[in-house]
């Protein structure tokens, strides 16, 4: 309006509103969506009795992980001849046959109740050639040890260890949950780019820099360190229950700090707890796992396996 109360050039001639506004009613509805989805995709995780945000079913993430192992080995230089191959392989048997008597006593301990579905896993392993040191274990049991780990590891038990701790991410579903915290992250991307729509793209930019960090380092990447803490812990019970030497495992993660030179990031921009961390924890750890071993195995640990 004019001064004397008449109508201003501009409103009569519709001029556009400033921009600039925060839609916030959007990320409320986001929120109350995501408080939905949280809580209706409950459950408790297997070995441990954690409540874990999963929206897919065993079967759908054992045909994603038999894809991703498919494709891999079609690329990779897969071993065949020597002793490593079936030194692996027993190792794996060892680890899996005793994994749901291990289930059963970890989930005790803690009054939960076993939930592996122990028919949806048809496990198998593969030994590529690759200066990686590295291995790992897809949803649904399809595993592969890199022949670059095996100098680092150095004996069987260190390796039992290692694979003792990739077949954990798979029994623990971790694939399966960081797919839902992955598509809640996704969704939420969504809901804050129509919330900053009316915003000048400068401001945009820094809203949405400012959300994705927000989501980055305070959902996604503690919740992949603690799944690296819990592989760590159930793994290092498969292998004490497998008759492997748990106290390898200290020596070994000491081993992998010398091999990557201290070059990795800080701990809280790491998917992966800090060397440091993550040995004061097996070593809180070892008195169980020794406990462990003697009940299922009897007597003291001893090396193993195949050397490097």
């Amino acid at each position: 309006m004019g001064p004397f109360g008449r109508r201003s050039p501009a409103a009569a001639q519709g001029a556009p509103r400033r921009r600039g506004g925060f839609r916030w009613w959007v990320l409320l509805l986001f929120a109350l969506y995501a408080g939905y989805y949280w809580i209706s995709n409950q459950q408790d995780a297997a070995f441990t009795g954690r409540s874990q945000l999963i929206d897919s079913s065993v079967e759908q993430e054992a045909a994603l992980g038999l894809q991703a192992y498919e494709e891999v080995l079609a690329q990779s230089n897969v071993v065949t001849t020597g002793a490593l191959p079936g030194q692996v392989r027993e190792i794996m048997t060892r680890l899996v046959n005793v994994a749901p008597r291990v289930e059963n006593d970890l989930a005790a301990a803690r009054g939960a109740q076993p939930s592996t579905q122990w028919d949806a896993f048809d496990w198998d392993v593969s030994v590529i050639e690759s200066e990686q040191a590295n291995a790992f274990c897809l949803p649904g049991g399809k595993m592969a040890v890199y022949t670059g780990i095996v100098p680092i590891a150095q004996n069987g038990d260190a390796l039992a260890a290692i694979m003792g701790h990739e077949i954990a991410h798979a029994l623990l579903r971790h694939g399966g949950e960081r797919m839902a915290q992955q598509k809640l992250a996704q969704i939420g991307s969504i809901a804050a780019g129509v919330a900053v729509g009316d915003m000048p793209p400068e401001q945009q930019r820094m809203v949405m820099a400012a959300l994705g960090a927000g989501a980055q380092y305070g959902l996604l990447l503690p919740f992949s360190r603690d799944h690296e803490s819990e592989a760590d812990e159930v793994g290092l019970m498969l292998a004490a229950a497998a008759c492997f030497d748990p106290r390898e495992a200290v020596g070994l993660w000491e081993r992998m700090g010398q091999a990557s030179g201290g070059q990795a990031p800080p701990e809280f921009m790491s998917s992966h707890p800090s060397g440091a961390t993550r040995i004061e924890r097996l070593q809180q750890l070892m008195p169980a796992a020794l406990e462990l071993r003697h009940t299922y195995c009897g007597g003291a640990p001893a090396p193993t396996g195949p050397e490097a």
